[in-house]
């Protein structure tokens, strides 16, 4: 392994900079699928990740033969993935993000996380808002949403939509449906393409300012004295009552 890519490693583990790690094969696998500037591919053994890429996923294994090559991950890893692979990737633009959030008309909706504190349920929401065809997933608050823990809960699907960080007034165009026990219950209304969908954090629900903000306060249909639900779960419900990818 050269010692640029050894310097390369270490400059992504300090934070910042425009690479992101892809840590197991299913998240390189994922951004490959979907564009991502793939810079470079290490694994203790690169025959074993080459058969994997040839059983599952085909359309990418030139890709993989061309990047993958030995390295001891627990040098440049705190935890080995099962699947013995991990790369950098260039991070996305992030003006191009941004014009793919503002334009008009959009055919599905931008889902809005709220000052979120649990990386695993973002990589979760960003999962699954690529599965759905959202158009892409933004954070009020601190949290970064492409940490390297997030990237690996959401399996490389971060360059399958578009995930960026925004603040109230940046917030993209568009009616905005947010998640709320008083709300409207979400059954009776059908949500536009042009929705944003806006989900509280785990423990403390929407912030004041963004439920003044909202143009609908919309709740999902829950048992009595049940607290509340996973926030991935949430999206999920909202986005399967969305409707999802159109066909074809």
């Amino acid at each position: 392994m050269s010692e640029q890519t050894v310097r390369e490693w270490r400059a992504v583990e300090e934070g910042g900079g425009d690479l992101v790690l892809l840590d197991g094969f299913h998240a390189l696998k994922h951004a490959l699928r979907f564009g991502a500037d793939v810079r470079v591919a290490v694994a203790d053994d690169p025959e074993a990740v080459r058969a994997l890429a040839a059983q599952l996923a085909p359309d990418v294994e030139g890709d993989v033969e061309r990047l993958v090559q030995a390295a001891e991950l627990r040098t440049l890893l705190p935890r080995v993935h099962p699947t013995g692979v991990a790369a950098l990737a260039v991070r996305p633009d992030a003006a191009e993000g941004r014009a793919r959030l503002e334009r008009m008309p959009r055919t599905a909706p931008i889902v809005v996380l709220d000052n979120p504190r649990n990386l695993g349920n973002v990589g979760a929401v960003v999962r699954l808002a690529a599965g759905f065809g959202a158009t892409g997933v933004v954070t009020r608050g601190d949290l970064d949403p492409w940490h390297p823990n997030v990237v690996r809960a959401g399996a490389g699907l971060h360059y399958a939509t578009t995930v960026q960080s925004v603040s109230l007034e940046t917030l993209p165009e568009g009616p905005l449906y947010a998640l709320d026990p008083e709300g409207e219950d979400i059954r009776a209304l059908a949500l536009p393409d042009d929705a944003l969908l806006a989900f509280g954090s785990e423990r403390h629900g929407i912030s004041p300012e963004l439920r003044a903000r909202a143009d609908h306060l919309v709740s999902l249909p829950m048992r009595p004295q049940v607290s509340s639900y996973n926030l991935a779960t949430s999206v999920a419900m909202a986005l399967f009552h969305w409707g999802g990818p159109h066909p074809g």
